[in-house]
């Protein structure tokens, strides 16, 4: 390699723990994400949990200490295939009770080296676990899934569209849901008349000031409306900031 070659970096990797690894890529594999993992951008990698059972059934779960419906995944199970592959990247385990996934934490995922993902199943994982292996809890949403693939996915996802190169156009991340920490403006596109529906006249008015304002405004109503949890808190931030607009 001369002076003038830089070297390739890695490409962005996630490993996903779990015990049904024919799930992935699921929806990983399709669209622009399995578009940019067929050019390298970033990489997936499954560890199939019930290969490190250490008995001849391969069983990975246990009744819960104290009683109770359902199954519990082992310890030592579960740690073993977090050692198998754990590294600097953020270990993280999907479940309803942890903290909310949020586009913040998105980007902050996205700009690393890529995650650890782990895919809980049946009532849950030994709590041990996850305090000795410092898992960080996170959820897409109160509800319950049978497992925690399709939240991985979701996150993954997530975390993949923003990395340079995936999207056709570098500001497409920009102007979207929860990037101002607001949700996102109506959209329109031909035809002009759809149903006895017409574009709002402000779009067409080629005024890009005033297209800007109408969105503005459009997306705080929506917020306000829709998520008035969010819409305080961004008030609030613009109030500490000096921003009254």
């Amino acid at each position: 390699m001369t002076n003038s070659q830089k070297p390739t970096p890695a490409p962005w990797r996630a490993t996903a723990l779990t015990l049904f690894p024919d799930a992935f890529p699921g929806v990983l594999g399709t669209s622009i994400i399995g578009g940019a993992q067929k050019s390298g951008i970033w990489q997936l990698d499954t560890v199939d949990i019930r290969d490190f059972s250490t008995n001849r059934h391969r069983s990975v779960d246990s009744p819960p200490s104290g009683g109770g419906p359902g199954m519990v995944l082992k310890p030592d199970v579960a740690a073993a295939a977090i050692d198998s592959v754990s590294d600097n990247r953020p270990l993280i385990y999907m479940t309803p009770r942890g903290k909310p996934l949020t586009q913040q934490r998105v980007r902050a995922l996205s700009s690393g080296t890529g995650l650890i993902v782990f895919c809980g199943r049946f009532e849950g994982l030994d709590q041990r676990v996850i305090e000795a292996r410092n898992m960080e809890e996170i959820s897409i949403g109160d509800f319950v899934l049978a497992g925690g693939e399709v939240a991985a996915q979701v996150m993954i996802e997530a975390c993949v569209r923003l990395l340079p190169g995936v999207l056709g156009a570098a500001d497409s991340t920009v102007d979207e849901s929860f990037e101002d920490g607001l949700l996102e403006y109506p959209l329109y596109t031909k035809p002009r008349e759809f149903e006895g529906r017409s574009i709002p006249e402000v779009l067409l008015s080629g005024d890009h000031k005033k297209i800007a304002a109408w969105r503005d405004a459009q997306s705080k109503e929506t917020t306000q409306a829709r998520r008035p949890d969010l819409y305080e808190k961004v008030m609030a931030a613009k109030l500490q900031t000096g921003d009254g607009s």
